[in-house]
């Protein structure tokens, strides 16, 4: 009996150590697995995070501002053809904004100033319908002063000094646009000339090196293309103002037509 004892004691203590041994051993398993867990959550973040130099690096990038940009592309792309360009613009925008202030100058509330003047002639006042046009400012009222300025001398007279006149003014209003689309053009032609000798210099580049390098060739068509670039966004901008332009000239010519032909039934109908 007390053999019996004794060895189901051993097996229970064998049992025991086993179930201890299983259960450090999956302990330890765990610890590895956790600790294999941590280190590959390391090496992700360390991985995924960005070091201190790119950080600076990218700090440098993204203090630059578009002015410190714009003046490094201009001297990569050679101040000898980014000049011209940049002249193109300068002398192409002052052009742009002396017609826009013009045009704008230039528009005048018609119905307002018809009314004055059929007010004035209803009256028989030529002199106050004249100086009513005096006072108004733009092409229009200028083609009414000379009308009413010849009104003596017959309604065909006027319908002729109106139309003279009217040319006149047109030519005023389409001034300077000639020059504009002069830069419109040279802009881009500035840009691909010098596109075109940077693409010679580059390939002398190449020869004197003698070999094809990619960094020789990528960096010489790289400064090649920005005279091109710059001269084609200057061109677009003064393109679109120059569209704008055109439209309020158009406008205006609309008003001058209308607003004579109406003029003209002013007088037929008061003059006496």
């Amino acid at each position: 009996m007390k053999k019996v004892i004794a060895l189901l004691s051993i097996a229970g203590l064998l049992t025991f150590m086993n179930l201890n041994s299983v259960s450090a051993q999956d302990k330890n398993a765990e610890a590895t697995n956790d600790t294999a867990k941590a280190t590959t959550e390391q090496v992700e973040e360390q991985a995924a995070a960005p070091s201190v130099e790119q950080t600076v690096t990218e700090e440098v990038v993204e203090t630059k501002s578009f002015h410190q940009v714009l003046k490094e592309k201009y001297i990569q792309g050679g101040a000898g053809w980014m000049t011209p360009v940049l002249l193109c613009l300068i002398f192409g925008m002052a052009l742009v904004i002396e017609r826009v202030l013009y045009l704008n100058m230039a528009t005048t509330n018609i119905k307002k100033l018809l009314t004055g003047i059929e007010d004035n002639v209803a009256k028989g006042d030529y002199e106050g319908a004249k100086e009513l046009c005096r006072n108004t400012r733009g092409p229009v009222a200028s083609i009414f002063y000379q009308g009413l300025d010849r009104v003596d001398e017959g309604l065909e007279n006027v319908e002729k000094a109106i139309t003279s006149y009217g040319g006149v003014q047109m030519a005023r209003l389409e001034s300077n646009l000639t020059w504009i689309a002069l830069f419109i053009a040279l802009a881009p032609s500035f840009g691909f000339l010098g596109t075109v000798i940077g693409m010679v210099q580059a390939f002398d580049d190449i020869e004197a090196a003698g070999d094809i390098s990619p960094t020789v060739v990528a960096g010489g068509m790289k400064v090649a293309l920005l005279t091109t670039v710059f001269g084609l966004i200057v061109a677009i901008i003064l393109q679109i103002f120059y569209n704008y332009i055109v439209s309020k000239i158009e406008s205006l010519v609309n008003q001058m037509e209308d607003s004579s032909i109406t003029f003209m039934d002013i007088l037929v109908k008061y003059k006496r």
